[in-house]
Order: C-alpha cells, then sequence, then structure tokens
C-alpha cells in the first residue's frame, strides 16, 4: 500500500472508527446507568424519530437553509465591498474600522430583539442576524489581504504606470482572493449556527412551518426528547453539506494556482 493510499484511508477510517467507538460508548453507559430515554434516548431512538418527524423536520431544514444562504450572501457580498474600500482607502479605514468593531462586538442578543422590531419576527430577522454574524470575517480577512500586497509587486506596478483600477483588478483582487476565502470559510461555518440561533430569537411558524430552531423548542415544550435530538442531527447534517461546499468553493478558486492548494495536490 502506497503511503498516499494509506493516508487518505487513515484520514477516513480514523474519524469513522472513533465515531462508532463513541456510539457504542454511548449504549453501553445508557445501559450501565440505565438512563431512561427521555433524558437520553439510544441513538437507533434519534434516527427513528428524525425518519417519524420527516414531514416537518425537512421542511424546517429548508427554512433554516434559506435564512442561511440569504444572510451568508450578504456579509460575503457586503463584506467584500466594505473591505475593499477599507483596503484602498486609509482614511476610509481609520474612520471605519473601529465602529465595526463596536458593532461586532454587540451580543446577538441585544440585537434580535431590535431586528424583530425593525424587520418583523421571521425570515428577515433570521436573515439580518446571521449576516451579522458571518460579516465580521469576511471583512476583516478581506481587508487584511488588501493591506497585505508585496510592497515590491505594488512598486512593479508603479513603475509601469498601472492604473488603480489594473492595480485593483491584477494585483489586489488576486492578492486578497486567500485572504477573502478563509474569511468566506468562517462566514460559511457560522451561517447555519447563525440561522438556527436566528429561530431561536426571532423565529416564527408562519405559514405553517418554522425553522430547526423553531422545531427545537417546539419539541423540548412537548418533551419529545428523541426528536429534540434529530434536530440536532438534521442540523448536523445541514452545516457538513454547507460547509463542504464552501470549501469545495475555496479548493476549486484556489487549487491552480495558490501555494496552499497547489501542495496539497
Amino acid at each position: 500500500m502506497s503511503p498516499s493510499l494509506r493516508s487518505r484511508l487513515s484520514t477516513y477510517l480514523l474519524p469513522a472508527a472513533t465515531a462508532a467507538a463513541l456510539i457504542v460508548l454511548w449504549y453501553v453507559l445508557k445501559a450501565v446507568f440505565q438512563v431512561p430515554s427521555f433524558v437520553l434516548p439510544a441513538p437507533h431512538e434519534i434516527l427513528v424519530a428524525a425518519w417519524e418527524e420527516r414531514s416537518f423536520l425537512w421542511p424546517a431544514a429548508l427554512v433554516t437553509v434559506r435564512g442561511a444562504l440569504l444572510g451568508f450572501s450578504a456579509a460575503v457580498g457586503v463584506g467584500f465591498l466594505l473591505a475593499m474600500a477599507l483596503g484602498f482607502s486609509p482614511r476610509v479605514k481609520a474612520s471605519l474600522y473601529p465602529l465595526i468593531l463596536v458593532l461586532q462586538m454587540m451580543p446577538v442578543t441585544i440585537l434580535a430583539p431590535i431586528f424583530v422590531l425593525w424587520l418583523g419576527q421571521g425570515l428577515p430577522s433570521i436573515v439580518a442576524i446571521t449576516f451579522m454574524i458571518g460579516f465580521f470575517p469576511v471583512v476583516a480577512n478581506t481587508t487584511m489581504g488588501f493591506i497585505s500586497v508585496d510592497r515590491n509587486l505594488r512598486e512593479l506596478f508603479v513603475m509601469c504606470n498601472a492604473t488603480r483600477a489594473q492595480e485593483a483588478r491584477y494585483l489586489r483582487i488576486p492578492g486578497a482572493m486567500p485572504y477573502f476565502l478563509t474569511g468566506m470559510k468562517i462566514a460559511g461555518t457560522l451561517a447555519p449556527i447563525g440561522a438556527i440561533v436566528g429561530d431561536f430569537l426571532a423565529g416564527s411558524a408562519q405559514g405553517g412551518v418554522g425553522g430547526i430552531g423553531y422545531m427545537t423548542i417546539s419539541y423540548f415544550s412537548q418533551l419529545k426528547t428523541p426528536a429534540l435530538f434529530a434536530t440536532g442531527l438534521v442540523a448536523c447534517v445541514m452545516g457538513f453539506v454547507f460547509v463542504g461546499g464552501v470549501n469545495w468553493l475555496h479548493w476549486r478558486l484556489l487549487h491552480l494556482w495558490h501555494d496552499s492548494m497547489v501542495k496539497k495536490e
């Protein structure tokens, strides 16, 4: 077996073996301490509950995914444009960046009622909460990318009489792309969490469908513990799919030219 194949197998087999061991330990502890299912359901009970509640969990997951995608897209778009302004103008950076830091330090639990007051309960407030959670990583990382361009390359562009637009297009934006995509990955990790938190703080069941966070509150109030754990399972799957898509985009844009990706080929 070649070293590369052995490395790839260990990459997948080790996490799978660890997960299997944890599931076995879960069953053992539940049997030894006789933990009732309304306190800690067994893994198979969670899967059964997820299947039985699929008519509620699937629409709820779609609602949460929609909020996550909209908030994430807004955070990426607005964050990139603002980072360009901060990176290209020291005066704009000095004026706005401290205010952005102050806004980032504002707890979501305080902002959520304000968003509900302004936007109403439901999807608009959830999108706003998701946006606030993912906005700062994009701005901070992308701004660092714009201001970290190699000085020698900048002097070369000056010597070639390049315009600011040419410098931005051919030097600064490509140079900032790895930083931007790193911030995008962080925002992508936080987006499903932000959407679920938004469901908790500002969600509703308008139209007969609520998000995953709303369903969590509903199942908790009914003491449906296996279904409550099933919402966590759905949230994990949703998060893996979401982050996997962002990671694929990161690889797709960088793997042909950036050292961090080329070395992994």
